[in-house]
């Protein structure tokens, strides 16, 4: 069977461009490795229309109910993406062919790549302050970052911890400054800036971090949790077969209409150059909206 179009995907980008798809009475399908995608590891969004106040999870749970019934999602991982007339997409799962696709895989988190971090993964450092904050109650943690994502990890932490420290290698953090506000009163929480973790150290389990600088007379700092939150990076790792066009930080190079350089093959959400720069949910709803009416325009074209 050949689908019309392929959403590779299941974040903000991947369910949006499905759920117009399905408007347009397009044959596709989302594979998604993890519905949600990062998004739904968000703590609180407070800047999405429509709501409040909303947990990332609750948000994207939002997303799928609405595309359940109009579009199947297959929870498979992609490990394979070429072009052989029409569209080839490998998965564990089995072989799909399409003659569109969207890529809407999203990024993948920065590390230190510093001593220790990899072998205390999971005993006590953590990617994901979503996942992991209640396992901290009562606990003395890191927040490594000065983005979005490390006040909103570190208000979180807040939450469960008796104490949280952010590390950040620059003089101020630059998340919104909201978040810097209720940063900045809450006693729970104490900045620690110019300053850079050098390695994770501990036995069984991390037991503190070492710094570059001295923070209260000491260059260990004891923590027993360390959350590192320093960015991400553009999953193209499956568009080299393709010959697909990347800026030079690696993300999918795309016209405002959402389109590569090649021909059926459309990109949308934090994997492309329009997201660089402000990578939020609304914008990538409205590249996976503006993705799926330009496949429309593409297949209606080739009939």
């Amino acid at each position: 069977m050949i689908y019309d179009l392929i959403i590779i995907g299941a974040g903000p980008a991947g369910m949006t461009a499905a759920i117009y798809a399905s408007r347009y009475n397009i044959d596709a399908f989302v594979i998604g490795n993890e519905p949600g995608g990062m998004a739904a590891e968000a703590y609180k969004i407070e800047n999405y229309p429509g709501f409040k106040s909303v947990s990332g999870m609750e948000l994207m749970n939002k997303f799928k109910e609405q595309i359940t019934g109009l579009v199947d999602i297959k929870q498979e991982k992609v490990i394979e993406l070429k072009k052989d007339g029409n569209f080839v997409i490998i998965t564990k799962g089995g072989v799909y062919e399409s003659k569109a696709v969207i890529i809407a895989s999203g990024t993948k988190r920065r590390k230190l790549n510093i001593k220790g971090e990899k072998e205390f993964l999971g005993k006590g450092v953590s990617y994901c302050a979503t996942c992991d904050a209640a396992f901290f109650r009562d606990k003395v943690v890191g927040v490594v970052g000065g983005n979005d994502a490390a006040a909103m990890s570190a208000l979180l932490l807040s939450e469960y911890a008796k104490k949280v420290f952010i590390i950040y290698r620059k003089e101020k953090i630059r998340a919104e400054p909201l978040r810097v506000s209720k940063i900045e009163s809450n006693k729970r929480i104490t900045i620690i800036n110019n300053t850079n973790v050098l390695a994770v150290n501990g036995d069984k389990l991390m037991n503190s971090v070492t710094l570059d600088k001295e923070f209260n007379k000491n260059k260990e700092l004891a923590l027993d949790g360390l959350f590192i939150e320093i960015g991400s990076i553009p999953s193209t790792v499956l568009t080299k077969k393709l010959g697909i066009e990347l800026d030079e930080k690696g993300y999918i190079n795309v016209d405002p209409a959402q389109k590569t350089n090649v021909d059926g093959f459309y990109a949308a959400g934090d994997i492309t150059t329009n997201s660089n720069k402000f990578r939020q949910i609304v914008t990538a709803a409205s590249e996976g909206a503006v993705a799926a009416n330009s496949v429309y325009e593409f297949l209606k074209s080739k009939n």
